[in-house]
């Protein structure tokens, strides 16, 4: 069993942190306080070939793997971005997966080398009002119509809507009271967002601001037929096939939050002194701290894992679902304490804590809850009954 860093992911993180050197606190608080899009940060990913490192060579994309994608998004977050920077980028880089294992030559090729350019920006449209979790009671319709689909209908929860130029859109092109299976019938559509068919209205979040997450009504939208991903009637497959690397990546910038709250708060207990000497010398402050780097480390062993599974083709759906729960986990005790060592400063927006607090506490929720990958732990792991 080999623990040593590679050469490659070593000097990955290197590259990342002198790119995210230009955007401090000061640009991310900026940028989470107008509710602006950090424009010139996704650029200057862009043009170091980062946004596409998981998209295939042949269409422009740097050819790697989760592992890669995994460590770019953790030293994006532990940069001080936090998920306002890991959301601006984490659909560019692996959102177009589907397109990517199941689109057609032509649409791999007309998409995915603009995508890895970082020019055509992608949003992922599955969550609905009534059907979060539950994805299977989506009722948005896609109805064929000659060449095209017409789309009707709603999601929730649309990540980068308004600055984004397409959505992978998960639509029912076949009723559900029809379908042999809940699964069946349901099928993916690359389709236009900018478009006066579409209604998108951003929502008024606690945090993570710099990011758009958004309302979108489909009002007869239509959508070339050749730009339907795959075969029609099973998206869900398709969207499963994206549900692991997801995780892991949502896991990784989890890590990168919680080491970020990490080193802000020693930062801080070093610094600040109370009672003649600095508050870090109080096990009250010293312990939580160190259980805080203990849980991140198991974490990261846990992201390490499952990445690497992935990436050697191997079923690593216990490992990645334990990766989020871990490392979401992890990091949010890590901001809490982070908070807590900052005492009242802490609800100060210029010591960035409870930015890192409010983020890492979204990671306990999104992209799936911690009680889903505990009915997916006990179903599927351990056998139990299911529950739901």
């Amino acid at each position: 069993m080999q623990f040593d860093e590679d050469e490659d992911i070593t000097s990955i993180r290197g590259a990342i942190r002198d790119v995210c050197k230009s955007f401090d606190d000061e640009y991310w608080r900026a940028r989470d306080e107008q509710h602006e899009f950090p424009w010139d940060f996704y650029k200057a990913m862009a043009d170091g070939g980062w946004v596409g490192i998981a998209i295939p060579e042949e269409y422009g994309g740097g050819g790697r793997g989760i592992s890669e994608a995994s460590v770019i998004l953790e030293e994006v977050a532990a940069s001080g971005a936090a998920m306002n920077g890991a959301s601006a980028i984490h659909l560019s880089i692996f959102g177009m997966n589907p397109v990517a294992k199941h689109g057609s030559a032509q649409m791999r090729e007309k998409y995915l080398p603009k995508v890895a350019a970082g020019d055509l920006h992608v949003a992922f449209g599955v969550t609905e009002p009534d059907a979060g979790t539950d994805t299977t009671s989506i009722t948005t319709r896609a109805v064929k119509d000659g060449d095209h689909y017409v789309v009707h209908g709603q999601k929730v929860w649309t990540t980068k809507a308004q600055d984004s130029d397409k959505v992978l859109l998960l639509c029912r092109t076949t009723p559900l009271a029809e379908c042999k299976r809940r699964t069946d019938g349901m099928s993916l559509l690359l389709a236009d967002l900018q478009n006066p068919q579409v209604d998108i209205q951003p929502i008024n979040k606690i945090g993570r601001n710099a990011v758009a997450s958004c309302e979108v009504r489909y009002d007869g939208l239509k959508v070339d037929a050749d730009d339907l991903v795959g075969e029609e009637g099973r998206g869900f497959s398709y969207l499963l096939d994206g549900l692991n690397p997801e995780r892991i990546l949502i896991a990784s910038e989890a890590l990168g939050i919680g080491k970020l709250a990490l080193k802000t708060a020693v930062n801080y207990a070093n610094d600040r002194r109370v009672f003649g000497r600095s508050i870090g010398q109080n096990q009250g402050i010293a312990f939580p701290l160190a259980e805080a780097h203990m849980r991140l480390h198991a974490a990261e062993l846990a992201v390490r894992e499952a990445a690497w599974r992935y990436d050697a083709g191997m079923p690593c759906g216990e490992q990645a679902n334990s990766a989020k729960f871990l490392a979401s986990d992890a990091a949010f005790f890590a901001a809490d304490r982070a908070m807590q060592t900052h005492g009242g400063f802490s609800f100060a927006k210029e010591y960035n804590v409870g930015r890192y607090w409010t983020e890492s506490r979204l990671m306990k929720i999104a992209p799936v809850s911690q009680e889903m990958v505990m009915n997916y732990v006990s179903e599927h792991v351990l056998g139990l009954p299911r529950s739901y």
